[in-house]
């Protein structure tokens, strides 16, 4: 039996999939441990899974409504959140997962822990790289929605020069930000990196895991070499330190569907959440104006008076939730997306940031819903116009159900586990992209 190691940071979307992966792989006999930030203690080790501290913790960064304001801020974000999360906690991240890489045969990254492949090329230990999203993997072929940039998806025309120009500058700008991390290279005596640890040095020569669906993206010739597209892993359960809430919420749940019509429901992950102060006034508002219900997941108490066709809940599991909806209206951060894909419900997607732009993107061209992005969901009517107009277009539902009955049976998790198999055996698969 072996050991394998998979560090990973961020929000419960960076932290599920790995999960899935994590228990697929112990159901082929292999022992598992993840390292993350040590709020997630007790769901990985539910989850039958050995868990390793890494910095930093959750707690440290702060106060999570400031902190989502702090990150997702359009032009700043970005360099806090590699601040915060990778610079700040170096010192101690490399201690972390050098006591965690103790026993281990393989370890897989995540693009925020950098400190890992430093790591296992001053151990000599063999790694995979692993990312949840298309746009993490800059591609020109097939180039990313940007935030703050959306006029580059109109410049088809003019061939990939302007993206590959993007590329070129976030490449020298994220190097300047990284230079601890060259530091620490320098220091443990590994040769120097031309490139952004934090872009392309973040692939590994042995393989990446890409664990979205194939609906996404299809594989292009500029992916890292042997990357692998196994579809995403989902893993949907409740914190289990909330158990008693979650049942009670379960049963008010089911009470809520008996009593009337399919709702509407509406969520906001992990982090955009955080963003929603003027957001669920907004969706009550909607809902009141079509006459529809909804179903709110607001990841935190409410405290707002509502009618009896609208019921809110801090959590409940979306693969319960999502397939038993009229609608879906969601952040479209990949593993949101994802459930909402599988469901077969047509969606109104409200990126906040980050890579949420061009997963609603790619899931508006596949046909599925439409995007109106979160900060526009919260100016007054806009919310309640967008879903009328999600509602009242049928060729959203049919694209939606048709989309659910192609990835019916898809198992990124086995997927993945067979690759990682495959990889220490050293073969591959998984409709990897080979080397060149």
């Amino acid at each position: 039996m072996s050991r394998i190691l998979i560090a990973t940071l961020g929000s419960l979307g960076d932290l599920h999939p790995y999960i899935a992966v994590g228990k697929a792989l112990v159901a082929r006999g292999q022992s598992v441990r993840i390292a993350t930030s040590i709020e997630y203690r007790a769901r990985i080790e539910a989850s039958g899974l050995e868990f390793a501290p890494l910095a930093p913790s959750l707690a440290e960064l702060g106060e999570p409504a400031q902190l989502a304001r702090h990150f997702f801020a359009p032009w700043r974000g970005p360099r806090r959140l590699i601040e915060a999360m990778v610079i700040r906690p170096l010192r101690q991240a490399y201690h972390d997962l050098y006591a965690a890489a103790e026993g281990v045969t393989l370890a897989i990254s995540h693009p925020l822990t950098p400190v890992l492949p430093i790591l296992a090329e001053q151990r000599g230990l063999p790694w995979l790289s692993s990312v949840l999203a298309p746009s993490s993997l800059f591609s020109l072929n097939d180039p990313p929605v940007i935030p703050n940039l959306p006029w580059l998806q109109h410049s088809a025309r003019l061939g990939q020069w302007p993206h590959a120009a993007l590329l070129k500058l976030l490449r020298a700008t994220v190097r300047r930000w990284e230079r601890p991390l060259h530091a620490l290279r320098a220091e443990l005596h590994l040769a120097p990196i031309a490139g952004a640890l934090l872009l392309e040095a973040q692939f590994s020569p042995r393989g990446t895991l890409a664990l979205f669906d194939p609906a996404l993206a299809a594989p292009q010739p500029d992916w890292p070499i042997r990357t692998g597209l196994c579809g995403a892993a989902l893993h949907d359960a409740s914190d289990p330190d909330t158990s008693a809430a979650a049942a009670a919420a379960d049963v008010a749940f089911e009470r809520f569907m008996a009593a009337g019509p399919p709702p509407v429901v509406f969520a906001l992950g992990s982090s955009a959440v955080w963003l929603a102060r003027d957001y669920w006034p907004r969706t009550i508002e909607a809902c009141q104006r079509l006459g529809v219900r909804g179903v709110l997941l607001t990841g935190a108490p409410l405290g707002l008076s509502l009618p009896g066709s609208i019921a809110a809940f801090d959590y409940l599991p979306y693969s319960r939730v999502f397939p038993r909806a009229a609608a879906l209206c969601h952040q479209a951060g990949i593993g949101t997306l994802t459930h909402a894909l599988r469901s077969g419900r047509p969606q109104l997607l409200t990126p906040a940031g980050f890579d949420q732009f061009d997963n609603a993107a790619r899931a508006a061209r596949l046909g599925v819903g439409r995007v109106l992005s979160l900060r526009r969901a919260q100016a007054p009517g806009r919310l309640a116009r967008a879903l009328h107009a999600l509602l009242e277009a049928p060729a959203h539902a049919h694209s939606a159900r048709q989309l659910a009955e192609q990835s019916r049976g898809l198992d990124g998790a086995a997927q993945a586990a067979e690759y990682i198999l495959g990889a220490m055996a050293g073969e591959h698969s998984c409709g990897e992209r080979p080397a060149r």
